[in-house]
């Protein structure tokens, strides 16, 4: 892979994350504005956990699977969207708590981990933009392990870079809230795990039947 290939890459993934906020921002920006940014390191962890098995089952195949079976691709993202409503009615339901997790089980590392890697594996499309993605800057002359670590690990640099900085947004606008408005905290909150099934439910591809 040339630099020029890799710079041309790089600007696509920057590109790609310019856009408005998909689900795993707005997932992100909702645990930074309930638990802070730091706990909420943890959320991001999951999601770019979950792109790396994403990553290696585009590596393998696993694409054009889903990309054939309408079925499996369905079944997949309407689990995500359920999975995001119900996280997100849960937030709009509770009655407060402390903002940064005290006494908040929702907080507790574990389960912070496991809700970012849940709702990134149960979006359907990764797999198939990575294996879109990757060989358009593949040298077919070159070894291909090589540029898939590179490719990869630089998508997760920007990911994850990205994720810190709506985290950072979102935990800054909580931060201006008292004491006494956790419970709007949380009906936010609640909203935008919501609005993220929402833009999962919409988002469509055609696979081949």
């Amino acid at each position: 892979m040339s630099a020029e290939t890799y710079l041309l890459y790089l600007a696509a993934v920057a590109v790609f994350f310019a856009t408005p906020p998909d689900t795993s921002q707005l997932l992100i920006i909702a645990n930074s504005m309930k638990h802070g940014l730091r706990r909420s390191m943890w959320v991001i962890a999951g999601d770019l956990s979950a792109n790396v098995i994403q990553m290696t089952a585009a590596a393998f195949g696993l694409a054009a699977v889903i990309a054939t079976s309408a079925a499996a691709f369905d079944l997949i993202k309407w689990l995500g969207v359920a999975y995001l409503i119900w996280i997100g009615l849960c937030m709009i339901l509770s009655k407060g708590g402390a903002r940064r997790g005290q006494a908040d089980a929702a907080a507790h590392p574990a389960r912070l981990f496991r809700l970012g890697l849940v709702t990134s594996m149960t979006n359907p499309f990764a797999v198939v933009f990575f294996a879109a993605l990757f060989p358009q800057f593949i040298a077919i002359d070159a070894p291909i392990l090589p540029q898939l670590l590179i490719l990869g690990a630089t998508y997760l640099i920007v990911d994850g870079t990205t994720l810190l900085l709506w985290g950072w947004a979102g935990d800054r606008v909580a931060a201006r809230f008292a004491q006494r408005s956790m419970a709007a905290i949380n009906r936010v909150c609640g909203g935008l795990m919501i609005g993220a099934a929402v833009l999962l439910g919409l988002k469509d591809i055609t696979p081949h039947r």
